[in-house]
C-alpha cells in the first residue's frame, strides 16, 4: 500500500509544480482538446471490442492509449499531459472497465498515475535533448527523431518498472514477464503517437488519419487473442486437448518424412481425487498449474505439453532418441515428487506435498506407426504404471 501511495503522491506533486510554473499558449490548448477528442472518439469506437477483449479472454492488456499519451508529452506541456491522461483513463474506466467490473477504482487510479508518471519521464528527456540540441547546433533533422526515440524508450521502460514494482508487492511476480508481441504492440502505438505528434505540429487535420490503422489495430489483437483462446486450456495455460492433437499429428508426418523420432508422454496425477477431497477443488487447481508450470520449465522450447482434462497431461517430445525420451519423463516424475503447491483452503493457506504422476511413454514407430495407436499405447502405460504401484515411468512397445 505504501508503495502505491508514494507513487501517486509523486505524480501529484509533480503536477502542483508543473501547474505553479505552466506557461500554456493557445496552440497547446487546442491540440489538448484535439488529442481529447480523439482518444474518446477511439475509445468509443473500440468500445464493443474492448468489452469483447475482457469479457472473452480477461486478458491482460495493454489500452493503447499510448498513441494520444505520447503525442501530449511531444507536443504539450506536462501538466497538460497529465490531465490528458486522466481524462484519457477517467473515459475508459466509466464507459468500459465499471460496467464490466474488471477494473475497481483505485487500481484505475494508480494505471493512470504510473502512465503520468512514465510521460513526466519522457518529457524530461525530450526538454534536456531539445536543450542539448540548441546548445550544441546538431541539425534537428538528425537530433529530433533519435531524441523521440530515446523519450520513447524511457517511457517504455518507467511503465514497465512501476508496473512490475506494483505486481510484485501485491503478490503476483508472475506478470511482470512482458511478452515479444505485447511490445511490439507498445511500440506500435508509441510509433502512432509520435505521427500524431508530427501531423498537430504541421498539418493538423491529418491526425484523423491515425484513427483507422488504430482501430485496426484494435481488432487484430482481438483476433489474436481469440485464437489463443482456442488452443490454449484455460486452468493451465497449456494446449488444450484440440491443439495439442494438431501438434502431434504435424510432429507424425514430419517424423514419417524424415525418418526420425520422438516421444509420446502421458502424465497422470496420483490420487488426485484426494487433494480435491481434502483440500477443497480451488486447492486442486492450484496444484494443476504448479504442474503446468513445472511441465514448461523442464522442457524444450519447441516440446509441446498439453492437458486433457482433469489431471492428465500430455507431452510431445520431437526428434529425440528413446533413452532421451525415457530420461525426460523420469525426470519429469522426480520434479513432481518435490513440488510444494502453497494453496487457499477453507483453513487458510496450505503446502500441498508428496504428490506423485504415473507416467507412460510410447516411441515412434516402436511404440506405433499412427497416433491412435501411439496414444493408446501411452495411455495402456500409464495403466501398467498405476497397477505396479505407481509414482514411475513405464514404457511399452505396440
Amino acid at each position: 500500500m505504501r508503495y502505491f501511495l508514494t507513487v501517486e503522491a509523486t505524480v501529484l506533486g509533480l503536477s502542483v509544480v508543473f501547474l505553479v510554473n505552466a506557461e500554456v499558449e493557445p496552440r497547446e490548448w487546442w491540440e489538448f482538446a484535439a488529442l481529447s477528442v480523439l482518444a474518446v472518439l477511439q475509445a468509443e469506437a473500440s468500445r464493443r471490442i474492448e468489452k469483447a477483449r475482457r469479457l472473452i479472454t480477461r486478458a491482460i492488456h495493454g489500452n493503447m492509449t499510448s498513441v494520444w499519451t505520447f503525442a501530449g508529452v511531444i507536443v504539450l506541456p506536462p501538466i497538460l499531459t497529465g490531465v490528458l491522461i486522466t481524462v484519457i483513463y477517467g473515459h475508459l474506466w466509466l464507459r468500459v472497465q465499471r460496467k464490466l467490473g474488471t477494473r475497481p477504482e483505485h487500481r484505475v487510479v494508480f494505471s493512470a498515475a504510473i502512465i503520468i508518471l512514465s510521460a513526466y519521464a519522457s518529457a524530461g528527456v525530450l526538454a534536456v535533448g531539445t536543450f542539448l540540441q540548441r546548445m550544441n547546433g546538431w541539425p534537428p533533422a538528425v537530433a529530433l527523431p533519435i531524441i523521440v526515440i530515446i523519450a520513447a524508450l524511457i517511457f517504455i521502460v518507467v511503465n514497465y518498472l512501476l508496473a512490475a514494482m506494483a505486481a510484485v508487492m501485491h503478490g503476483r511476480s508472475g506478470h511482470i514477464i512482458v511478452a515479444g508481441a505485447e511490445f511490439a504492440l507498445e511500440i506500435a502505438t508509441l510509433c502512432l503517437g509520435a505521427l500524431a505528434a508530427l501531423a498537430l505540429d504541421n498539418v493538423p487535420y491529418l491526425i484523423v488519419l491515425i484513427l483507422p490503422p488504430l482501430l485496426v489495430l484494435h481488432r487484430a489483437v482481438l483476433v489474436k487473442q481469440l485464437e489463443e483462446l482456442a488452443i490454449t486450456d484455460q486452468k493451465t495455460g497449456l494446449l488444450n486437448a484440440t491443439a495439442w492433437h494438431e501438434a502431434a499429428r504435424n510432429e507424425l508426418s514430419r517424423a514419417a518424412r524424415q525418418s526420425s523420432g520422438f516421444g509420446v508422454l502421458m502424465v497422470d496425477l496420483d490420487y488426485f481425487k484426494r487433494v480435491n477431497d481434502t483440500y477443497g477443488h480451488l486447492a486442486g487447481d492450484e496444484v494443476l498449474k504448479a504442474i503446468a508450470r513445472m511441465l514448461k520449465e523442464e522442457l524444450r522450447d519447441y516440446d509441446s505439453p498439453g492437458r486433457f482434462g482433469g489431471e492428465e497431461f500430455a507431452v510431445l517430445i520431437p526428434d529425440s532418441k528413446p533413452t532421451d525420451v525415457v530420461t525426460t519423463a523420469e525426470r519429469l516424475r522426480k520434479r513432481v515428487t518435490e513440488l510444494e503447491v502453497l494453496a487457499q483452503t477453507e483453513n487458510g493457506e496450505t503446502l500441498i506435498k508428496n504428490l506423485s504422476a504415473s507416467i507412460g511413454v510410447a516411441i515412434y514407430p516402436t511404440s506405433g506407426t499412427t497416433l491412435e495407436q501411439l496414444m493408446l499405447t501411452a495411455d495402456s502405460a500409464v495403466y501398467t504404471a498405476k497397477s505396479n504401484g505407481r509414482n514411475q515411468v513405464v514404457t511399452l512397445s505396440t
